[in-house]
């Protein structure tokens, strides 16, 4: 009776993660496989047509490098600026709450909101940059009309916006930690830095490893602040993996393309997240 109703427990949960994860990922494993069909010619099976296009699309290509560097730039900037802040506010200082709350507020912001907030800072000549450049006799600069900018001005944008929410589950840790370590630590002599590096940062690996496998998803799901932003453009220089998705269905009307697309990034990030599990799980210290 028991195991029945543990069942019933968990049936909701399984049913909600069957239809909207298992059943759509399974479907577009199937797609992949298939034309996109018109009114006038219906979808037929093609193999991995889909796939060997894909080898030659030089866009994706691309699209994919230009996602490696933004991960690149925003994992692991994101999670030392949440550690320095989380280390910051949980110490005494004057106004904590106030300071946690300026930290935190970027995240809790609507997304199309923080697009048009850094808009206004990177709009050239009278954007906020630009007018403080100029104050210096720096002349203005196109930041999200450069090729060799763009990128650089979205990971500053996606590393202030995430930062902040990183910070809440470090400051979670932070707070947990016996407070006979540090006191101990005291005792003995040992430096700030060294008691952070021998000691809290080993603590804090779970956390690091959450943080971790959510900046890395995270990384790969940018959309409405390129909408906004830069519509993948100059030259798709700003374009990522899911907004090329976007644009392949919803754009060029390419289902079965945007499908293949599809297996493509969730491959990637299944092999992602299993290597961090496996390489990260061996530095795991659980209390």
């Amino acid at each position: 009776m028991g195991q029945v109703y543990a069942w019933l427990l968990l049936l909701p949960a399984a049913a909600l993660l069957a239809a909207f994860t298992h059943y759509p990922t399974i479907a577009t494993l199937g797609q992949s496989f298939f034309s996109t069909g018109t009114a006038t010619r219906p979808s037929v099976f093609v193999g991995i047509e889909n796939y060997q296009l894909l080898l030659g699309d030089e866009v994706f290509w691309k699209v994919a490098n230009n996602n490696f560097w933004y991960a690149i730039g925003t994992i692991p900037a994101s999670i030392a600026i949440a550690i320095l802040m989380a280390i910051w506010v949980n110490g005494k200082l004057p106004a904590r709450g106030l300071v946690r709350m300026a930290y935190f507020t970027p995240t809790i912001l609507p997304m199309i909101a923080v697009a048009n907030i850094w808009l206004f800072f990177y709009t050239p000549d009278i954007g906020l940059i630009d007018q403080v450049a100029a104050k210096f006799g720096i002349a203005g600069h196109n930041w999200l009309g450069n090729p060799d900018t763009v990128l650089g001005c979205l990971i500053v944008m996606t590393v202030w916006k995430e930062a902040g929410f990183f910070m809440i589950f470090y400051l979670a840790a932070l707070q947990s930690l016996p407070p006979e370590l540090q006191e101990a630590a005291r005792v003995e002599g040992a430096s700030r830095w060294y008691f952070f590096r021998r000691v809290t940062f080993p603590l804090l690996m779970p956390t690091t490893l959450f943080v971790f496998v959510n900046a890395v998803i995270n990384s790969f799901k940018l959309v409405d602040h390129l909408f906004i932003l830069t519509k993948g453009g100059p030259d798709n220089a700003s374009s990522l993996l899911l907004y090329y998705i976007y644009e392949v269905a919803f754009s060029f009307f390419d289902e079965a393309y945007a499908a293949t697309l599809t297996v493509v990034l969730l491959g990637v990030l299944a092999i992602v997240a299993i290597g961090q599990f496996v390489f990260l799980e061996k530095r795991i210290h659980y209390r």
